[in-house]
């Protein structure tokens, strides 16, 4: 029987462990779980959780509403890294809770740059459609 091939990207497992600790983190947050004055001020979203393949580590990208005072939020749930952690291992049934890590998300700074890409000159006049034009000294007969 022959190996499976690795590839680069996460294994299903780490997606749906991933999947299931966004979803207990983004409760937790809504429900105000967490008790912070920072974080019952802000309107927090959890786009993505990442897992090393060892499911130990867990870093969940984190982004207030608006962009506005990621730091302060990102403080605040640092400090309320071993209780999240502890939530977590109730609500996700793993052999062990992995270590949290919270970081910025930023794809939305990456979308709103490609978004200034695709609409700059350049590449509007790229995509835009050009007339055809036929040069009048094709009109000569091959066959001479």
């Amino acid at each position: 029987m022959a190996k499976p091939i690795k590839t680069s990207g996460p294994s299903q497992r780490q997606l749906r462990v991933g999947e299931l600790i966004r979803h207990a983190l983004a409760e937790m947050l809504s429900r105000g779980d967490i008790h912070d004055d920072v974080l019952a001020s802000h309107v927090v979203t959890v786009p993505e959780v990442r897992l090393s393949p060892d499911l130990k580590l867990a870093t969940a990208y984190i982004m207030p509403l608006g962009g506005q005072d990621v730091a302060p939020v990102l403080k605040a749930l640092d400090g309320h890294k071993r209780y999240i952690r502890g939530e977590i291992a109730h609500r996700v049934n793993l052999k062990y809770a992995p270590d949290i890590r919270f970081r910025a998300d930023e794809s939305f700074a990456e979308a709103e740059r490609i978004d200034a890409l695709l609409d700059s000159e350049k590449v509007r006049r790229d995509t835009q459609r050009q007339p055809l034009k036929i040069d009048q000294d094709d009109d000569r007969d091959d066959d001479r």
